[in-house]
């Protein structure tokens, strides 16, 4: 078969798929898959509390299970040598569940895996820090003991808990609220892991001065007794009250699985009763979080409803199927249902924007981020009856943009210093929320082809330059929210050509060809997300379907005809389609550097059908385009 019939009848299969997996209410809905601290965090929180969900505990375990390394190790990547953070969350989990004893011979080389990489004192990520402190395992570490009091420090203080980013502040909250309290909770399924302690071993942890100042604080706090105990009720009460107004109506906190368990561990340790209404629905929206399978469970760290609705709907649509369509007009109607309609907290660096953005999960009413409302726009702008919302959306998005001209993920201008201080691991990526490149090429490729703001309007223009500034000496862009420069190479460059820049400008130009210099001989794109911690281009030595369509994406922008060059990697997408290996499940989402990463149950599929339609757009149509050499 040729690649023009082979394209065409991969394109019409996509479409077919999702025109068939549709729900009723016209989203799309996917597993938002990551690795597994978020199964092993509901088993301990379930057994903790003793509620009796043995065949959810079971799934959940199985899950786990099946996803440990030969080597004992669990990995947050295929490429990963073994993680010992998700190694100790993994085995505490599996004893706690009770479907598994210590004995047992995958146990044991867990167990080894750990001792030989230092034990239970030598994890590294603040969450499982927190998690084994909760659970009575270890102390509560010093580094962390931020006090509740800064809750309280007014927003013009030079460092303030609205200066850190919406997903951070309702993990650092409730972490605060349990600190304070020393809290800790064991159960009669708790298990003993102190011979996970490896004999003579020091924490060698250096605290960030950010953390000793605080501790100063709190120290010459305690010097006036009567002012100290008032002001500190009056935090634990805030912080109480911060967390119960960023419930979301499924419960959740702010629809975030982690942030929830923490928050329903930090009540109980100011007086909640486990079965409490708030404890109550916290539990029960973690339920709906869970995406099952005949074989097993995964709680996701939150729904990607939104996002997978917007990209399907977008990527058919480029496709050729018509806006009138009842799959757009359904998928329509649900985004319309899904915009938000109330200032939250993005509003405090943005007092004067209205609202009309989207957030990520189906149930998200207050966490708006610009990625998705960017993709529900495109989604949407061929529909007469969504001008009025499309519009509110369009004005949301153009203010939120930074100061100095990207566009951040979720709240403007939060991007200080002082808040990379701040001790998250990943913390310059989880605690601040700076404008990045992937996601200002998205913003300014939305622009460029939906509206009628290019290079010459002045926030274009102030973008622009700041993308520039952005690119590395090899061409390359950093990304964000994909791993990592081939998204965030391809994503910038797109905005920039959206936004009006010549295809042949010199920076357009090294982005192409740093893409092409790093082509697999499989012809497809592949890198580690590894990339994402040491912030340089790992390759993962072999290639992934959602990385070999981003790349494809840019250049089919970039040349006029067909090259050798993309006709390979168009025939390694349309054969990677057909395969199940760990290639076509590698995590290619970003999440918490080193932590934690996504793979998108929706993103193989969506993107390669919005790259196959742009190369059918741009080379099927006129039979006199032949291939060439990208070189000529």
């Amino acid at each position: 078969m040729t690649l023009r019939k082979n394209v065409e009848s991969t394109i019409a299969g996509l479409v077919q798929s999702f025109h068939q997996y549709q729900s009723t209410d016209g989203a799309w809905r996917y597993c938002l898959e990551t690795g597994p601290v978020t199964d092993a965090y509901l088993i301990i929180l379930l057994r903790t509390l003793e509620i009796e969900e043995e065949e959810l505990i079971r799934m959940l375990a199985k899950r786990l299970l099946g996803k440990q390394a030969k080597n004992g190790a669990w990995k947050l990547f295929h490429d990963d040598g073994g993680n010992l953070d998700a190694t100790v969350e993994a085995y505490y989990a599996l004893l706690y569940s009770r479907y598994v004893q210590k004995d047992d011979p995958m146990m044991q080389k867990a167990k080894q895996f750990i001792t030989a990489n230092g034990g239970l004192l030598n994890v590294k990520s603040l969450l499982t820090e927190v998690l084994l402190a909760l659970t009575g395992q270890i102390q509560w570490p010093k580094g962390i003991s931020i006090p509740v009091e800064f809750i309280l420090f007014p927003k013009w203080f030079p460092l303030n808990i609205f200066d850190l980013s919406g997903h951070s502040r309702v993990h650092l909250v409730p972490i605060m609220i349990a600190a304070d309290r020393n809290y800790s909770m064991k159960s009669r399924y708790t298990p003993d892991v102190s011979d996970l302690y490896v004999q003579g071993e020091k924490s060698k942890k250096q605290y960030s001065s950010i953390t000793l100042l605080f501790q100063t604080l709190k120290l010459a706090a305690k010097s006036l007794p009567l002012i100290s105990d008032r002001i500190h009720k009056k935090a634990l009460r805030q912080a109480e009250i911060f967390m119960l107004k960023r419930i979301e109506p499924d419960g959740t906190l702010l629809t975030y699985s982690t942030s929830t368990i923490l928050m329903i561990f930090s009540l109980l340790s100011i007086g909640y009763s486990s079965d409490s209404k708030a404890i109550s629905n916290a539990v029960q929206g973690l339920k709906t979080l869970v995406c099952k399978t005949e074989e097993r469970s995964h709680l996701q760290v939150a729904t990607s409803t939104v996002w997978d609705t917007a990209l399907v709907s977008q990527a058919i649509q480029e496709a050729g199927v018509p806006v009138m369509d009842p799959t757009i007009q359904k998928a329509g109607k649900y985004l319309l249902s899904r915009q938000q309609s109330q200032k939250t907290d993005w509003s405090i660096h943005n007092p004067k924007a209205e609202p009309g953005g989207w957030g990520f999960s189906d149930v998200n009413t207050k966490y708006p981020d610009l990625d998705c409302t960017a993709m529900a726009l495109r989604a949407m702008k061929g529909e007469a009856s969504y001008q009025e919302a499309w519009k509110r959306g369009l004005n949301w998005l153009l203010s939120m943009q930074n100061e100095e001209g990207g566009w951040p993920a979720f709240e403007k201008n939060t991007d200080k210093k002082m808040v990379k201080l701040i001790p998250f691991e990943g913390s310059a990526e989880f605690v601040a929320d700076s404008p990045t490149p992937d996601l200002t090429g998205r913003v300014l490729q939305f622009l460029g082809q939906d509206t009628d703001l290019k290079k010459d309007h002045p926030q274009v223009k102030k973008a622009v330059k700041w993308l520039r500034k952005q690119q590395k000496s090899n061409g390359s862009w950093f990304g964000r929210w994909g791993i990592s420069f081939i998204h965030g190479t391809s994503a910038a460059a797109l905005g920039l050509v959206s936004a009006g820049m010549s295809k042949r400008d010199p920076a357009i130009l090294r982005a192409s060809n740093w893409l092409l210099s790093i082509q697999n001989e499989d012809g497809g794109w592949g890198e580690s997300a590894k990339s994402d911690v040491v912030k340089e281009y790992v390759p993962l030595g072999s290639s992934t379907p959602s990385q070999t369509a981003w790349a494809l994406e840019l250049l089919i922008e970039v040349h006029e005809k067909p090259t050798a060059e993309i006709n390979r990697g168009m025939e390694f997408l349309i054969r990677s389609l057909d395969k199940k290996d760990w290639k076509s499940t590698y995590p290619t989402g970003g999440g918490l550097p080193g932590t934690a990463y996504f793979y998108y149950h929706s993103l193989n599929n969506a993107w390669a059908l919005l790259t196959l339609a742009k190369y059918k757009r741009a080379y099927l149509p006129a039979d006199n385009k032949s291939v060439i050499n990208h070189k000529n």
